[in-house]
């Protein structure tokens, strides 16, 4: 067996299959991908996730992910969201959202 046939996580057979692809929670599509038989990690070619991620880009969704700093109002400390992010959500000022720590260092927005 070549060595491009073997998972480049657990080293096992990969098989050819077709993989449904989402960002953010947002369907992409389904996908020609090379699939590990045992830990199940997608491998998608070159021009596959060129393809993913132009589509991902019509849907805007592409570069949501953005940094920020902590501010502070008074007392309290504020995190400023990016216009994209705050339009993909569709935030409001005034609008309800629940903050949940996940662990030490990421915290949950749920709108």
């Amino acid at each position: 067996m070549k060595d491009e046939d073997l998972c480049w996580e657990c080293r096992t057979k990969l098989v050819k299959k077709f993989v449904e692809y989402s960002l953010y929670g947002v369907f992409i599509g389904k996908f020609p991908a090379r699939v590990c038989e045992k830990c199940k990690e997608s491998f998608f070619s070159e021009e596959t996730s060129k393809k993913i991620t132009e589509l991902a880009k019509q849907k805007g969704l592409w570069g949501l992910q953005a940094r920020t700093k902590v501010g502070q109002a008074g007392k309290t400390l504020d995190i400023r969201l990016p216009k994209k992010l705050i339009e993909f959500i569709n935030l409001k000022k005034g609008k309800e959202v629940t903050i949940t720590p996940e662990s030490k260092n990421k915290i949950v927005i749920t709108v």
